[in-house]
């Protein structure tokens, strides 16, 4: 029972900074629908979407290197690893700033070669800064940690609300002093978005001074080496689960037919698309939270913490919580559109946020079994399983979206982590068995799908109080999550052992 305490402990800390932060970005989705149309936020989306890849090719792998290295000698690794971030980082980012305006014109965005500079100050702060958190998460100073995240969010979402709610308002309405309202600019628009992202990821720098001033340069060709070889399968590996992710945003808008939704453009459905997207940030949240605790324990050096067992008990108690999440999300939706999307015209591709959610929920269980492949330096299986979901994510999107548009792109991913996760509990239990309880977790999966299904089910024929009604199915499953998963002896609820 330790273990779950030790991890419930250190995810709900991790989990304060990432879930206070990110609800507060997710507040931003109603700062970006109320100030622009879907068309307008177009950009925005596809820009991010290509974004969260260049990430990827920031750090290499490096910060689950780090994990595994940094163990055995842990000032002389954070040095060269952060070392070869800075250095790359660089030669990437001056890349991107002499080629900014070329490449914004083949995405179709001429004269807006600034936000990709932006862009790429944005990538380069956040692969430097990723060391020294992965230092924070692994000597276990989770102040530190909270407190430098928090800060830079918090600053994000004052210049977002400063620019678009305050700023842009003054400038269209011709109200409030004329420098004021000179200040903003119509034709950045959405570029606000950016320049409010890079200068809330340039305040880490003060929050991580402890941390750098501890830094020297340091390189040594053969660690490097050594490194490499352990970190770039998990590159690919990434590279692929992202494109997974995103490669939808980037297809959508190449594939939709003329007219699939009338009334709407191509940029419209994206938009709509991007911003449902959004919504499905409840189950990331869960599943960020936790791998910022469970990794450096499970690839950590062996102790009783760390066993099969635990880490099988440990992914039943994850499926459990998410899947009071992916049913407690999609039966409000119906007043979170209404919350969170502030123009009725994104409320159409509502219906992709329940396919998302579980999409979410099977990839969040494929991260905690990726424990196997990581500790027995079997990083290339990694990427072959990944690659098999980003084969099936592109193939399902390419051949379905002239079908069935933007549901094409939620099925599609919801296809890919399920073989994925498939494959990572099949390789695992060949290479490092775990006890995993299958039909534990598929029973959660199925009573989840049924609980949805009851909600929605009740309000659309009975009529009676809307939110009572949707509830029905999350009490439900509340319930028998308290009769299956606890004894309830002397009217205190104890944890059944299994």
């Amino acid at each position: 029972m330790s273990i779950l305490k030790k991890l419930a402990s250190e995810t709900l800390s991790y989990g304060f900074s990432t879930i206070l932060g990110r609800s507060l970005n997710f507040l931003l989705v109603f700062v970006h629908t109320q100030a622009f149309l879907p068309a307008e936020l177009g950009i925005n989306v596809k820009l991010y979407g290509y974004m969260a890849i260049a990430n990827i090719l920031y750090t290499y792998g490096m910060e689950t290197a780090y994990f595994r290295f940094a163990k055995e000698a842990p000032e002389k690794y954070y040095n060269i690893i952060l070392s070869a971030i800075i250095a790359t980082s660089g030669a990437f980012t001056l890349l991107l700033f002499a080629f900014s305006d070329p490449i914004m014109s083949f995405l179709g965005y001429a004269e807006k070669g600034i936000f990709l500079k932006w862009l790429a100050l944005i990538l380069a702060i956040d692969a430097i800064t990723a060391i020294p958190f992965a230092k924070l998460r692994l000597e276990n100073k989770i102040k530190t940690f909270v407190k430098a995240k928090i800060a830079s969010i918090l600053l994000n979402v004052g210049l977002n609300l400063a620019f678009l709610m305050w700023l842009k308002p003054m400038h269209e309405q011709g109200f409030g002093p004329s420098f004021l309202r000179d200040l903003y600019q119509p034709e950045i628009g959405a570029g606000y978005i950016f320049l409010a992202n890079l200068i809330g990821n340039a305040c880490l720098f003060y929050w991580l001074k402890a941390e750098f001033a501890a830094y020297r340069w340091t390189w040594d060709w053969m660690e490097m080496k050594s490194l490499w070889i352990y970190a770039y399968p998990i590159m690919f590996m990434s590279l692929a689960a992202m494109f997974n992710l995103m490669f939808d945003r980037l297809l959508l808008e190449e594939f939709l037919p003329a007219n699939f939704y009338p009334g709407r453009t191509s940029q419209d459905a994206l938009g709509i698309y991007g911003n449902c997207y959004k919504l499905s940030v409840f189950m990331s949240l869960a599943i960020q939270a936790f791998k910022y605790a469970a990794e450096p324990l499970f690839l950590g050096r062996t102790t009783a913490d760390n066993s099969q067992k635990n880490l099988a008990l440990v992914t039943h108690w994850f499926v459990v919580v998410c899947s009071v999440l992916w049913v407690g999300v999609s039966v409000n939706l119906f007043w979170i559109k209404e919350l969170f999307l502030r123009k009725a015209i994104y409320w159409e591709g509502i219906s992709v946020v329940p396919v998302l959610l579980l999409a979410n929920l099977f990839l969040g269980v494929y991260y905690t079994q990726s424990v196997w492949f990581k500790k027995t330096n079997k990083t290339y299986m990694g990427t072959m399983i990944t690659l098999v979901g980003l084969v099936l994510t592109i193939t399902g999107n390419i051949v379905f979206i002239p079908l069935y548009g933007y549901m094409a792109c939620a099925w599609s991913f919801l296809f890919s982590s399920f073989v994925m996760m498939t494959l990572s509990y099949i390789g695992g239990q060949k290479y490092d068995p775990t006890p995993y309880r299958i039909a534990a977790g598929f029973i959660y999966i199925v009573l989840g799908a049924g609980c949805i299904g009851m909600g929605n089910y009740l309000a659309d024929r009975l009529e009676w109080n809307t939110f009572v009604l949707e509830n029905v199915g999350l009490i439900l499953l509340i319930l028998y999550i308290g009769l299956k998963e606890f004894s309830w002896k002397k009217g205190r609820p104890q944890m059944i052992e299994k």
